[in-house]
């Protein structure tokens, strides 16, 4: 199935942001919202997002870089019953997101204490980032936000705003490809393939691709 969906259009991918307890799963730390949207055929046409319960306070550092309080999990969902419900939506699709290795440590993690678990493709929109945009001062979401020109969707490290904003990066990403190299459509997996590389063999790649 993996490499079935590796074969797909890269326009047509979720794209998802963790918002989080802290940085490592395997130290208890857990989500305390996801943010997702389905692109399809370069379009959004759903979207997913759910503040989580993670059993515990979240500290007063969390609390102020993301503005979720511990008021705002009270009552809320727990984990596993958010990520039940976040496996049907990803089933069968292809994820994006910006740092992924972060995303996909949480994302796993907290399937797999749900009982469920992803088998589809991941890529990393700030590693492609980094073989698009040459010129920009840095990596970070919200700089390529502004470097780009991308409207913010939100605050930044709300899920769903980060999810909307990261969607519309991979979308010019994309468009920058197809334009620049005449191709009318990239797979998921060549994606993938390229935020890998040496950037410095970004052209001869998608060059290649070309033909």
């Amino acid at each position: 199935m993996v490499e079935a969906l590796k074969r797909m259009p890269s326009g047509t991918v979720v794209v998802l942001d963790f918002e989080t307890t802290g940085l490592s799963p395997q130290y208890g730390d857990r989500a305390i919202e996801i943010g997702a949207v389905f692109v399809e055929d370069g379009s959004v046409v759903d979207r997913f997002q759910k503040l989580m319960n993670p059993g515990f306070r979240i500290s007063p550092f969390i609390e102020r870089y993301t503005g979720i309080t511990n008021e705002m999990l009270k009552g809320q969902p727990g984990c596993e019953e958010v990520m039940a419900e976040f496996a049907r939506f990803i089933a069968g699709r292809n994820i994006v997101a910006h740092n992924a290795s972060f995303d996909r440590r949480f994302l796993d993690a907290e399937l797999k204490k749900a009982g469920k678990s992803f088998d589809g493709g991941c890529c990393c929109s700030l590693l492609l980032s980094r073989r698009i945009y040459l010129d920009a001062p840095n990596y970070r979401l919200q700089t390529l936000v502004s470097h780009v020109g991308i409207k913010p969707a939100g605050s930044f490290h709300r899920a769903l705003a980060d999810a909307e904003m990261t969607a519309s990066l991979w979308q010019d990403m994309l468009a920058r490809i197809e334009r620049q190299y005449g191709l009318r459509t990239v797979t998921f997996g060549q994606l993938i393939e390229l935020s890998k590389i040496d950037r410095l063999y970004t052209h001869r790649y998608l060059s290649s691709l070309a033909g």
